[in-house]
């Protein structure tokens, strides 16, 4: 075995190149440095070998660019010497294991297999995929869901959570009466979480909440309580409406991640759907016989 400390002499010029970004995530920032150092001659030269097998740099980046944002964030000197010594146990380790023959285990050779395989599929998936998620297919997404849409209507309720609907009007009798409704919430309810804010639920919209609690919270004016208690897998509610908004349409930063998750999982469908018109798929039931493939639909002419 032996390591070459002229390779790890130029650690300083991984300190930006190494970390990659892994697979469709998004790129971090980072600060511009204050003077690029000069090239390498070699690009990608030798770190280490283990029994003649070579470690080179491009091995290095890419244990990197599967680091946990947080350890990359280690020096680069300490991370190379930490990334360099991983590599070099890995790779004494796979020597031992193909030279006691682990590799011709039947379990053992499917798990490789599957391995490569999946490694595979998403080099696959990373090339058709990511030339689709640029930033202008994500202004492109923000203008057509977010900016050329009008904002969701919001309430700002609270409630009064019980066990029994004769709780619940006892509770609104209470009200009615003149009672507190925080103090209420705060003595009766049995949601804890917002019973201890007077049970302040904050802003929400329609879909937020369970269909009967939010069918009966939108069809509410500002300050009103529920005339009837409303009832849901939880028990029964006594809701109070603080009022209502239209909920400002989102900057484009504050959704960026979000669109872009969204257009990976929409285009990594399509890429999918594509490869799958292109072969042949069989279905089998439990006695091992063909399912037959439904008939597809015409569509008929009106």
């Amino acid at each position: 075995m032996r390591l070459t400390r002229s390779a790890l002499a130029c650690a300083a010029l991984l300190s930006g190149s190494m970390l990659i970004a892994p697979s469709f995530a998004a790129p971090a920032a980072s600060p511009a440095p204050a003077a690029a150092p000069a090239a390498p001659s070699n690009p990608n030269p030798l770190i280490a070998s283990v029994n003649g097998q070579d470690i080179h740099l491009d091995d290095v980046k890419r244990a990197a660019a599967n680091l946990p944002p947080q350890a990359r964030q280690l020096p680069a000197n300490t991370l190379i010497g930490l990334l360099v010594g991983q590599l070099i146990d890995q790779k004494a380790i796979q020597i031992q294991a193909y030279k006691e023959g682990l590799d011709k285990q039947p379990n053992i050779k499917s798990e490789m297999q599957s391995a490569a395989d999946g490694a595979l599929q998403n080099a696959y998936l990373q090339q058709k995929v990511a030339p689709l998620v640029t930033e202008d297919a994500i202004k492109q997404s923000y203008q057509t869901n977010y900016a050329d849409k009008k904002g969701e209507e919001e309430v700002h309720a609270r409630h009064i959570l019980v066990a029994t609907e004769a709780q619940a009007q006892d509770v609104i009798k209470q009200l009615n009466h003149g009672a507190d409704f925080a103090k209420l919430a705060e003595k009766l309810s049995t949601d804890k979480g917002s019973g201890a804010s007077g049970g302040d639920l904050g802003w929400f919209k329609k879909g937020d909440m369970l269909p009967a609690f939010s069918d009966a919270a939108f069809k509410m004016k500002p300050n009103t309580v529920s005339t009837t208690p409303v009832k849901t897998q939880y028990g029964y509610h006594v809701i109070q409406v603080l009022g209502t908004r239209v909920a400002p349409v989102p900057p484009l930063s504050q959704v960026h991640d979000q669109i872009r998750q969204e257009l990976i999982r929409d285009d990594v469908r399509k890429v999918v759907a594509e490869a799958q018109s292109q072969v042949k798929i069989v279905r089998y039931d439990a006695q091992g016989k063909p399912i037959a493939a439904p008939m597809p639909t015409t569509p008929v002419a009106k």
